[in-house]
């Protein structure tokens, strides 16, 4: 997926991603060097199986303790 950046307003880059052009906001931090309004970006999605087990065990563990107080 390609994303262009439309403008950059206080240090939040405004991105129209995909042929539908959805309007995204990033902090300019995040962009990779040399970036600036009219460059293009090559951008890829993933999974992260791990990190959601991972956040989902710390949930969980959480929810223990909760439930452990009440009694």
């Amino acid at each position: 997926m390609k994303a262009v950046i439309d403008r950059i307003v206080d240090g939040v880059a405004v991105m129209l991603l995909g042929e539908d052009e959805h309007k995204v906001e990033i902090p300019v931090a995040l962009l990779p060097e040399g970036a600036r309004e009219g460059s293009w970006l090559k951008v890829s999605l993933e999974l992260d199986q791990e990190g959601e087990m991972q956040q989902r065990e710390k949930i969980s563990n959480l929810l223990e303790k909760l439930r452990n107080k009440n009694k």
